[in-house]
C-alpha cells in the first residue's frame, strides 16, 4: 500500500464500517468533527481523532449532542467541510440544530449509526428505527438527503458521496448506517486520491458589497458561500430571511424561503437519487429494502426465485428524497411490494403512499436487536405473489 497526498493508505484494508466511514470522510475533505461519544458510533469519532493530526483536521468533543450539531453548523460557515456522528438518543438531541443548519443552508454531514430504541433501548444492538426521524425530526417544512450504506465499502464510498451532495445542494446530509454495518468487518478498497471525485466548496468571487448568502431563484439552484471573518457584511440566522440573510417576518418571505429549501432537493431528485435494482421489469413482487436488511433479503429472494417466483429487488441507497416517481412506474406492473425493515413500519408507509392501492404492500417488521430471519421475508414474497 502507498499513501496518497493526505496520508490515507490506499489499497486493500479489512476494517469495520465505522472506521471505513471515518476514512471516507477524511478522503472526502472533512477537516472538522464535533461530537459526543455514544454506542455504536464512537469508533467513527475515535478514528478521526487519531487521523486528524496527520491531515490538518480538528476534532472537538463537545459537552453534548446539541452543542455538537451547533458547532458543525458554525464550522461550515468558516469554510471547512464539517460533520458529526451519533446514535439514537443523540440523534434526537441534534434535531433542533439540524433545523438551524437546514435554514442556514449549511453543507455538512450527520452520521447516525442506528441502534434499537426508543430511549436508551439497545445501545449495542442494531435497529432501523430512525428513518422517519431522518425526514421529519425537526419542525417546519424542509427537505434533506439521507443515504443508507449496506457494507463497509459503501461506508467509505458513500461518505464521500454525502459530502459531495452536501456541497452541491448546500444542505445537511444524513448518513443512516446501522449497528450491523457499522461493526461489520469486510474488505474495503481505498483508491488513489486522483481516482476519487471530490466536489469542493463553491466560494464567491465578486465584490463583497454584492454578495448574497442566499438565492431564491425558484429553480433549485444554490449560491456560493464565503468564509466568516473575511469582511463580508452578511447575516446568518435561523429566522425566516431574505437573500441577504436578514430576518423578514411575513408570509411572503416565508413562502420564498421555505419553498427554496424544499425545491432545491425535490427539483433535483433524479440527480440525487441512488437506487439499485435487479430483475424488477418483469417481476410479480418487488422487495424494497435498505441498509443491512438489503443483504438479508437477498437470501429470501434467491429462495423465492428457486421456487419459480418472479421477484425483483430495489435497494434504497438514497432513502430521502424518496424515489416515488420510480415506484409510480412499477406499481402498475407488479402484484406486490414487500418491505422488510428493522422497525415496526416506517419506510413501508412511504411505499404504501406511492403505490396508492394499485398493488399490495406487505411489511415484514422486526423490532430490532438482530436482523430478520430470511424465511419471514420469503413468506411475505409468497403471499405477495398469490
Amino acid at each position: 500500500m502507498k499513501a496518497d497526498p493526505i496520508g490515507v493508505a490506499t489499497g486493500n484494508h479489512y476494517i469495520d464500517g465505522d472506521h471505513a466511514c471515518a476514512e471516507g470522510a477524511i478522503a472526502g475533505g472533512c477537516r472538522f468533527l464535533a461530537g459526543y461519544p455514544i454506542t455504536p458510533s464512537t469508533e467513527v469519532a475515535e478514528r478521526m481523532a487519531e487521523r486528524f493530526p496527520f491531515v490538518g483536521g480538528q476534532f472537538i468533543q463537545m459537552e453534548d449532542e446539541l452543542a455538537s450539531m451547533a458547532a458543525v453548523a458554525g464550522a461550515a460557515w468558516t469554510g471547512v467541510k464539517a460533520m458529526t456522528v451519533t446514535s439514537g438518543p443523540g440523534f434526537s438531541l441534534m434535531m433542533e440544530n439540524l433545523g438551524l443548519a437546514t435554514m442556514m443552508e449549511v453543507p455538512c454531514v450527520l452520521v447516525n449509526v442506528q441502534r434499537g430504541g426508543p430511549s436508551t433501548g439497545l445501545p449495542t444492538l442494531t435497529g432501523q428505527g430512525d428513518m422517519m426521524q431522518a425526514r421529519w425530526g425537526s419542525h417546519g417544512d424542509y427537505e434533506l438527503i439521507s443515504l443508507c450504506p449496506n457494507s463497509p465499502q459503501e461506508c467509505f464510498d458513500l461518505t464521500i458521496t454525502a459530502f459531495n451532495l452536501a456541497e452541491t445542494y448546500r444542505v445537511p446530509v444524513l448518513f443512516m448506517m446501522d449497528e450491523c454495518v457499522g461493526h461489520m468487518t469486510e474488505k474495503v478498497v481505498i483508491p488513489e486520491a486522483d481516482e476519487i471525485e471530490i466536489i469542493p466548496r463553491k466560494f464567491y468571487q465578486g465584490k463583497k458589497e454584492d454578495y448574497r448568502p442566499y438565492q431564491f431563484k425558484g429553480d433549485g439552484s444554490v449560491g456560493p458561500m464565503i468564509k466568516a471573518g473575511e469582511g463580508y457584511n452578511i447575516h446568518v440566522t435561523g429566522l425566516t430571511h431574505d437573500e441577504r440573510g436578514y430576518p423578514v417576518i411575513n408570509a411572503e418571505a416565508q413562502d420564498k424561503n421555505v419553498r427554496h429549501l424544499v425545491d432545491k432537493i425535490l427539483l433535483n431528485e433524479e440527480k440525487i437519487r441512488i437506487i439499485e435494482e435487479d430483475q424488477v421489469e418483469d417481476a410479480d413482487v418487488v422487495v424494497i429494502s435498505y441498509g443491512i436488511t438489503s443483504r438479508v433479503a437477498l437470501k429470501a429472494v434467491q429462495d423465492a426465485r428457486a421456487k419459480g417466483l418472479k421477484v425483483g429487488t430495489m435497494r434504497l441507497i438514497t432513502v430521502w428524497p424518496f424515489p416515488e416517481k420510480r415506484i409510480h412506474e412499477l406499481r402498475d406492473k407488479v402484484k406486490a411490494f414487500v418491505v422488510p425493515e428493522i422497525n415496526l413500519g416506517q419506510i413501508v408507509l412511504e411505499v404504501e403512499r406511492c403505490v396508492s392501492g394499485k398493488a399490495k404492500t406487505i411489511l415484514v417488521p422486526h423490532a430490532g436487536g438482530w436482523v430478520h430471519d430470511p424465511n419471514d421475508i420469503l413468506n411475505a414474497i409468497e403471499e405477495g405473489a398469490k
